[in-house]
């Protein structure tokens, strides 16, 4: 974005956009890369920001085969029996936390996420809570025992199985006959979800059930009633989880659907349990694929390691078998993950097949989600530009501030959008990025530096680096990736600006895009192991008349396929700003039309719907949400999401004080 005073005015000469010169694109397109893929579950599921877990026994910690499987492929442990009340409470305000203490501390001491698992449940149960009658005593112990718990392992525990199965079977869609809403009603739900938020406010809170995959079922309606009844009146809860103890048939057919339906709620969705009969190697890659096509489904459990090890051992429904050797059904789930290149020739769908983008887009747009937050140092009239990932069970928001002082940035951060306007915004300048024109961010994270890597404007290209995402103090001095502007850039900018670096790389480099406000897209790169340093080799990548590509180019990695997306910011005749798109099968090659005009734009208000208003009529510099967070920047192929900025339709005047707030479109005509 150009912070600059130059927007003010549209005249008649924007109509020229109606007869757009043809796209160029200097350079041959090459072979597309192979990108990052890695060779075991849990790794590969980290590159799209999910985890691939495991149900784990304490019993068996001392098996080395079991142990060695464990620590290689998974980067999430669900306790099997250890956490459940009767391990933990077996007599009344006496707790034993060392068998759950010991899978706890395995897993912190190896970087594996843990899966809470179950506070209230009416199995596995002491037989002194099953025999209490009086409601005062059970809503009493069962606030204490939830309390008790995640207080214990608060800091430790991501997400919790709050309430586990208390769903009837068969076609009531009503809760079970337990001692829970026996005694205390139906509401004994929404009081484990309340008490658990005010134990533990930074985990993930989880309902979670078995035989709720299917959307048409009773028992998945009566789930969703319910969840969607929560999120209406604010009933604390995050997720929702589905166990997926499949047959031999795996999934559903809808499955998908009902994982999509739950997420369309605002709550994460994971697979928690899964295991399916004799394990066929098609029916884990549908399943494992369905999860990987809902952005908001966040993770898979296997419930056991080896098929020796299944609570279902007779049906050999896991992953390895009794030896601890992989069973083909291995291989076709990491293949569905997006694995190992030979899994990929193997088992992988067609890259199209798997992922195409659809020819047009429509959108629904949320109400302004996110507006300035201004301070007694901070008077801020716009909030712009936002950079966006989801990283350990929150959203990651880094954005422009805009005022007639000029721009910095800002960070802000929360699990749920519902969140986002309430979320503290921490001011960069006050860190060691430092004060001055920082504008239009963008956040990712450099797998093999382990460094987490913030880009932005400063009259060069700039970048800060932070081990820690949500330590807003821990970014580093700006550096510049070059010593000044490249020739070329120079030669071409004409009357423009240099604007909104983007970086991302695939399996060898690194690639740099930049825009100048008069036509051009710009592109350096360098490889891998020399970023952040090395970018030469500038050329113009695309090219087109100034307002038709003017700024805020965005380029990401199509989850699943052999395609990359670019977007570029345009000015439509009407003088609004909208979103043309264009794919490449590499980051290096040509740059071929998709949703690319302004009567089938990629997003412009005329393919947007407003449900809460019509807030604005510019779909402005914003970004997609990833699939993961990592310098692929992968984004799903469906359902795809964007946050943006807009403003009201009828502001003006000064370009700096224009007030810019940020909302989030969903498309609505996804294909699969």
């Amino acid at each position: 974005m150009n912070p600059l005073k130059r927007l003010g005015r549209r005249r008649a000469s924007v109509l020229s956009l109606l007869a757009v010169a043809a796209l160029v694109t200097p350079g041959a397109a090459t072979a597309a890369p192979d990108g990052v893929r890695a060779s075991t579950l849990g790794a590969q599921a980290a590159q799209s920001g999910r985890y691939f877990g495991t149900a784990v026994a304490a019993g068996r910690l001392g098996d080395g085969t079991y142990t060695g499987i464990l620590d290689r492929e998974f980067n999430s442990v669900t306790p099997e029996n250890e956490m459940k009340w009767d391990t933990i409470e077996r007599s009344r305000g006496s707790f034993n936390f060392g068998p759950g203490d010991q899978i706890a501390n395995r897993a912190a001491a190896r970087g594996q996420r843990l899966r809470g698992h179950t506070l209230v449940w009416h199995q596995q149960l002491p037989g002194w809570v099953s025999s209490i009658r009086d409601a005062n005593t059970l809503r009493s112990v069962m606030n204490n025992h939830i309390t008790q718990v995640m207080n214990h392992y608060k800091g430790k525990v991501h997400a919790w199985d709050v309430v586990n199965e208390a769903f009837a079977d068969g076609g009531s869609g009503q809760m079970r006959s337990s001692v829970f809403r026996d005694v205390l009603g139906t509401g004994f739900i929404e009081q484990a979800f309340r008490t658990a938020r005010s134990a533990d406010p930074s985990a993930k809170l989880c309902y979670n059930d078995y035989n709720i995959e299917n959307w048409s079922d009773a028992k998945t309606q009566g789930v969703y009633r319910m969840v969607r009844d929560f999120k209406a009146r604010g009933v604390p809860i995050d997720c929702v989880g589905l166990q997926s103890h499949f047959g031999a048939g795996g999934p559903p057919a809808g499955f998908q659907t009902t994982l999509s339906n739950f997420a369309a709620l605002g709550v994460d969705v994971q697979i928690t349990e899964l295991d399916i009969a004799q394990a066929p190697a098609a029916a884990y890659a549908n399943t494992v694929r369905a999860c990987m096509n809902v952005a908001r489904c966040t993770g898979i459990t296997v419930w056991g390691i080896r098929d020796s090890d299944s609570w279902r051992s007779g049906e050999n429904p896991l992953l390895f078998d009794r030896n601890g050797n992989k069973k083909p059904a291995y291989q076709s789930t990491l293949s569905a993950l997006g694995g190992s290149a030979a899994a990929q020739r193997t088992a992988a769908p067609s890259p199209r097949s798997a992922a195409a983008l659809p020819s047009s887009f429509r959108w629904s747009s949320s109400g302004a989600l996110i507006a300035p937050k201004p301070d007694s140092t901070h008077n801020i009239a716009g909030i712009k530009d936002p950079s966006v990932v989801h990283y350990n069970g929150k959203y990651h928001v880094f954005a422009s501030t805009a005022s007639s002082a000029g721009y910095n940035l800002v960070y802000l951060s929360f699990s749920d959008w519902s969140q986002a306007g309430s979320a503290t915004h921490h001011y960069l300048d006050r860190t060691a990025i430092g004060a001055g024109y920082r504008a239009a961010p963008q956040v990712f994270y450099n797998t093999q530096q382990r460094l987490w890597y913030l880009v932005y404007q400063t009259g060069n290209a700039s970048y800060s680096t932070n081990p820690d995402i949500s330590n807003p103090n821990g970014w580093s001095a700006p550096r510049n990736f070059y010593s000044s502007m490249p020739d070329i850039i120079r030669q071409n900018i004409g009357n423009g600006y240099w604007v909104d670096m983007w970086v991302i790389c695939d399996s060898a480099n690194c690639y740099l895009f930049s825009s100048d406000d008069n036509g051009h897209l710009y592109r350096s790169q360098t490889t891998v192991g020399q970023f952040p340093n090395g970018f030469t080799n500038t050329v113009i990548a695309a090219q087109d008349s100034k307002f038709a590509m003017f700024e805020a180019s965005n380029v990401y990695k199509v989850q699943g396929s052999n395609q990359y997306l670019l977007l570029v910011e345009a000015i439509g005749s009407d003088g609004r700003r909208y979103f043309r798109s264009w794919t490449a099968s590499s980051l290096a090659g040509s740059w071929s039309p998709l949703a690319a005009s302004e009567s089938n734009p990629f997003a412009k208000s005329s393919n947007v719907t407003f449900p809460a208003g019509t807030w604005t009529r510019d779909i402005s510099h914003g970004e997609m949400i990833r699939a993961g967070y990592d310098q692929t920047l992968t984004i799903p192929a469906c359902q795809l999401q964007y946050l943006y900025q807009g403003k009201d339709p009828n502001a003006g005047g000064d370009y700096n004080n224009l007030p810019w707030r940020l909302g989030l479109l969903t498309q609505t005509n996804s294909t699969c």
